[in-house]
């Protein structure tokens, strides 16, 4: 595939058949610039590598994996500086902001399927390296060398999951009995530097956080007639998060553990109407260093722990309909809270508090096919993010996008040509509390046609951003300070959609 601001991708792919089992191998390589006037420079190298026997639910299969990446980052720029002239959507004002990351894994899979039970399991090893500079302040904190950070981030991931499942399928009600356990350990060596042009100045915190965690759970699927379905669960979750960190105070060892119940009710009440109610709880988990720590590395001060574990609460009644052959329609509302938005910022080394909160919204989906070769999907949803507890005049979740939308039209093969457009759509968002300050919306037009030329020939050119839109593909309002300004200022930072862009690709088999 080649195309416009320095795209280029190659992919090389095989599965020939060894050992009475199949070797899949793959490699990929990307190189991209983008339209920014720092080139991004974006190399990215895939490889794939994996030896199956036996079929889906019989059998196994071993892989490893290997990622590259190295580029320069074109983060985002302050609308103060745009309005005046002295920078354009596509500039940068650190041109050292950037990265490179490396990720190799190893992984294997295991399955066995009875005529009344079936079992599955696997095992992986992960190695990852990430090296990120960033600045999205430039000269607020430092007004000499500025305010660049780098995160380095070193660490390996192992875990095991693995499932028992009994059928019980004698009669009515016939069941699917499953326990199931989960095993991760993290072991971490990270820190937060003080850099200039990617040149280390200072230590704000370095750490080894070693994060292990332990889940198992059941789950029962059950079918008590023709018409009712049932799914309930229930599953228990340990962290153990062991932090040393530079700082002494800052070390120490934290426990969190949670369960979470769920239970799924689905009534079909017609062979083309199925009713749907799911109700459950779950969790997010905070990074290891905020549950741990006592003091702020950047300021000396107090700082307050965060929980390693937030509970969530979920629910969502839904709607799935064939109208007629070719039009189904599915119709989704729900309501998601969490105990607390409390979050540790990594790139700041600190713990940001926040309110609980709660999430209302609605999911609308059609697909329609007017004619045998032609598909139209419309997708639509809203949410509406508040916070609990908050002021009046100060509930909004800075950041939540408030309605989504995507139209995609698919002409399947006719003879030798295939194609695709579509229209995707990010609704304005709130980017304080307050709501003063707004983001706007952002719509963007794809399309692609494809010729068929051989049975191992195939070309498709592929538009993007058609409309050629500038719309932000992300705002955000916060404080900064550009060189050579006398104070900082509050203001919106936003980073632009890619203008319209072509891209054509040439696919052989053999």
């Amino acid at each position: 595939t080649i195309g416009q601001d320095g795209y280029a991708r190659t992919v090389f792919a095989s599965s020939p058949q060894l050992g009475g089992g199949s070797l899949l191998y793959a490699l990929e390589l990307l190189h991209k610039d983008g339209p920014f006037t720092q080139p991004e420079n974006y190399r990215k190298a895939n490889a794939v590598l994996r030896y199956s026997r036996g079929y889906a639910n019989n059998g196994f299969s071993i892989s490893a994996m290997a990622y590259r990446g190295n580029w320069n980052a074109t983060d985002q720029v302050p609308q103060r500086a745009i309005d005046a002239g002295q920078l354009g959507s596509f500039d940068t004002v650190d041109p050292s902001d950037g990265g490179k990351a490396h990720r190799y894994s190893l992984s294997g899979t295991w399955r066995r399927t009875a005529n009344e039970s079936s079992s599955k399991a696997s095992v992986y090893v992960i190695r990852n390296q990430l090296d990120l500079y960033s600045n999205f302040t430039w000269f607020l904190v430092d007004p000499v060398n500025g305010d660049q950070f780098a995160q380095p981030d070193r660490r390996v991931t192992s875990g095991l999951n693995a499932s028992h499942t009994w059928h019980l399928h004698a009669g009515l009600p016939a069941s699917d009995l499953t326990l199931g356990v989960q095993l991760q350990n993290d072991n971490i060596f990270n820190g937060l530097y003080n850099t200039r042009e990617r040149r280390r100045i200072s230590v704000t915190r370095e750490d080894h956080v070693v994060e292990s965690s332990a889940g198992i759970y059941a789950e029962a699927h059950t079918r008590w007639n023709d018409t009712l379905r049932t799914v309930a669960g229930v599953r228990a979750d340990g962290y153990r998060f062991d932090v040393r960190s530079n700082l002494a105070a800052n070390s120490g060892t934290a426990h969190a553990s949670l369960a979470s119940p769920s239970l799924n009710v689905i009534f079909a009440p017609h062979p083309n109407t199925e009713l749907y109610f799911n109700l459950g709880s779950g969790f997010h988990s905070n990074d290891a260093r905020g549950t741990t720590a006592a003091i702020d590395p950047a300021t000396g001060d107090a700082a307050a722990r965060s929980p390693g574990l937030v509970r969530s609460r979920g629910m969502e009644a839904g709607l799935r309909h064939d109208w007629t052959p070719r039009l189904q329609t599915s119709l989704a509302i729900y309501r998601l809270t969490f105990d607390s938005e409390l979050t540790y910022l990594g790139d700041g080394g600190t713990t940001e508090a926040g309110l609980p909160s709660i999430r209302n919204g609605a999911e609308l989906s059609n697909r329609f096919k007017p004619l045998p070769w032609l598909a139209v999907d419309a997708d639509i949803a809203y949410a509406r993010a508040r916070s609990r507890g908050a002021a009046p005049g100060q509930d909004r979740i800075a950041g939540a996008v408030e309605g989504v939308g995507q139209l995609m039209l698919a002409v399947e093969p006719r003879g030798a040509w295939s194609g695709a457009a579509g229209v995707r759509y990010a609704g304005p968002r709130p980017l304080t509390e307050d709501n003063s300050v707004r983001g706007g919306g952002s719509a963007t037009l794809t399309a692609r046609i494809g010729y068929k030329a051989s049975s191992k020939l195939r070309f498709e050119l592929e538009g993007f951003n058609l409309g050629n839109r500038s719309d932000p593909a992300i705002a955000y309002y916060y404080a900064s300070r550009l060189k050579g300004e006398a104070e900082a200022s509050e203001d919106v930072h936003f980073h632009p959609l890619e203008p319209r862009s072509f891209r054509f690709a040439a696919v052989m088999q053999w």
